[in-house]
């Protein structure tokens, strides 16, 4: 098995990146549901489990892939590898990773025909803070030791448990928004009625 991802990896790495981190994202959301949440399987969301794959493959895993290899061509300090390790760690928490919170978020939250705006004004800076928890030491292990082809599969490895995170809080911000676009329905029908009977 290991053989054969080595020789896909070679032969067709951005599609192989992109095809493991959908599958990887995927397997988040269904641990995020059925581990977390407790849905079981006949209360599993599959739209849900498939918008997280479909972000996984199409914009992650690519992104990454991308990001990893600028980072390797474009920062080195000749000489010093810590020197190294430190700046890509601080380019990747400070460029990449607020902006591709922003994005899953967004993305979600188009895909779930909700507003961006609302999701990540509810939860970009809670899902910020939490990266900076786990992230910044994740990624010093990944520049320090991880050869670049593995980088990804190793974000992916570890981002089992970050996607099962990433699925609860985002499915969390549309249930809470969900009841509060109930809520003020009721309360503009409440409204109506008065109105109506004050001109009765």
């Amino acid at each position: 098995m290991l053989g054969w991802y080595k020789a896909n990896l070679a032969a067709r790495p951005l599609l192989t990146q992109a095809v493991t981190t959908a599958v990887l994202f995927g397997v988040g959301d269904v641990a995020a549901q059925q581990l977390v949440e407790k849905k079981g399987l006949a209360n599993h969301e599959l739209a849900r489990t498939g918008r997280m794959v479909l972000y996984g493959g199409a914009v992650f895993g690519p992104a990454a892939t991308t990001w990893f290899k600028i980072l390797q061509k474009r920062v080195n300090f000749p000489g010093s590898p810590n020197k190294t390790m430190l700046a890509r760690v601080a380019l990747d928490q400070g460029v990449f990773a607020p902006t591709f919170i922003g994005i899953f978020l967004s993305s979600m939250a188009v895909l779930e025909g909700s507003s961006p705006k609302e999701k990540l004004d509810k939860s970009y800076r809670e899902c910020l803070t939490t990266n900076y928890m786990i992230w910044p030491f994740v990624q010093m292990v990944n520049f320090k030791l991880v050869p670049l082809e593995h980088r990804v599969l190793f974000v992916n490895v570890v981002s089992l448990g970050w996607n099962c995170y990433l699925s609860f809080l985002n499915s969390k911000t549309a249930e809470t928004t969900e009841k509060g676009g109930r809520i003020e329905e009721v309360v503009d029908e409440v409204e109506a009625k008065g109105r109506e009977k004050v001109v009765s």
